[in-house]
């Protein structure tokens, strides 16, 4: 090799090497144990496997044949680690679902009932078709796992619109999974100024792209979750929650905070001068409601009186009025809390 060459299979196999490092680490050894680290973990181990292949196979043609079955059936799994890392990222999954486990399972036995009846080393021809098997495998794994990352993927064209670290992340390692896709089949197909060695170099720099950033935060184990974990609060005590609630009390009464539609937790937990933590937490532990719930008990209050005294307002108009947004919210919210409609309860005022 002259040095172009030596450079070249430098670079491509310490990316390779390094890829299986950070596989390694993903998989064992993050402090804390996410479902999405070992699918992160399980996707760069067979990703480097396969480039691996690549790269042995581009400077050596003589490589024995037992690798090359090696690399695509590893290939055969990087559509489906990528699409459950994503799906379990993206839904929060802490521990894998039994489908996804049979998924996974059946394709292990298909890839390893094809290898041992079918050698590559004496069936290179079937391996031929079986090629075509898994880069289309591959491809509809890519895009089930686009359609999971649609909504990111808009906010990409939406002016004005904000991504959050770990979308970004998600976006990155999925779009370099396609140009890596991209790279490889062009070569299969013979296309013009596609090198077969060149996914193996995309994948080098995309991996080294990732690493310098990865050196610059402290924290790698919550990379990826879009709602990481909270510190917990501390608990309010009684003096002080009897104190916050004839604050909340007056702020809703006095106030008629309820009205407001668009009411918030924040909103009113500025109301009364806490954090919107603490405020959740005072109506969860001290009255036993959501702030949704509190709210509505409210509103629904205010209904019935309206409801009671003022027969001039239609029932959607009383909805609005005391702060619902639509009349079906309002009626769901109403039935409720007095386990009857509002037509119902109209009629029976009326009744007296």
């Amino acid at each position: 090799m002259n040095v172009s060459k030596e450079l070249l299979f430098f670079f491509s196999a310490l990316g390779t090497f390094n890829a299986l490092i950070l596989g390694i680490y993903f998989f064992f050894f993050t402090r804390k144990k996410y479902l999405t680290n070992y699918f992160l973990g399980a996707l760069l181990i067979v990703l480097s496997v396969r480039v691996g292949k690549s790269v042995l196979l581009h400077f050596s043609e003589s490589l024995p044949k037992i690798y090359l079955q090696i690399g695509l059936s590893a290939c055969f799994f990087i559509g489906p680690f990528l699409y459950y890392f994503l799906k379990s990222a993206i839904e929060e999954v802490s521990t894998i679902k039994r489908n996804w486990i049979w998924s996974l399972g059946l394709l292990l036995i298909l890839i390893t009932t094809v290898g041992i009846r079918f050698p590559y080393q004496d069936y290179p021809s079937v391996w031929g078709y079986f090629v075509w098997v898994i880069y289309t495998q591959w491809l509809i794994y890519l895009i089930s796992a686009g359609l999971l990352l649609k909504g990111m993927i808009a906010k990409l064209f939406l002016k004005g619109s904000s991504m959050h670290t770990p979308e970004t992340w998600l976006l990155m390692i999925f779009i370099s999974n396609v140009i890596i896709f991209i790279f490889y089949f062009l070569a299969i197909i013979n296309a013009p100024f596609a090198s077969y060695i060149s996914g193996a170099v995309v994948f080098s720099f995309i991996l080294y792209l990732v690493i310098s950033v990865i050196l610059y935060r402290k924290k790698t184990d919550d990379l990826f979750l879009l709602t990481p974990n909270k510190s917990p609060v501390k608990k309010v005590n009684e003096a002080d929650a009897e104190i916050l609630i004839r604050k909340l009390e007056k702020v809703m009464t006095e106030n008629e905070a309820y009205k407001n539609p668009d009411l918030k937790l924040s909103d009113l937990s500025k109301g009364i001068n806490v954090s919107s933590h603490q405020l959740s937490q005072l109506l969860n532990d001290n009255l036993g409601k959501n702030f949704t719930t509190f709210v509505n008990e409210f509103r629904i209050r205010e209904a019935c009186k309206i409801i009671s005294t003022d027969d001039r307002l239609t029932l959607e108009s009383v909805g609005y009025e005391v702060g619902f947004n639509s009349k079906s919210t309002f009626f769901a919210a109403f039935k409720k809390q007095t386990n009857t409609t509002p037509l119902n309860y109209q009629q029976n005022m009326l009744k007296r």
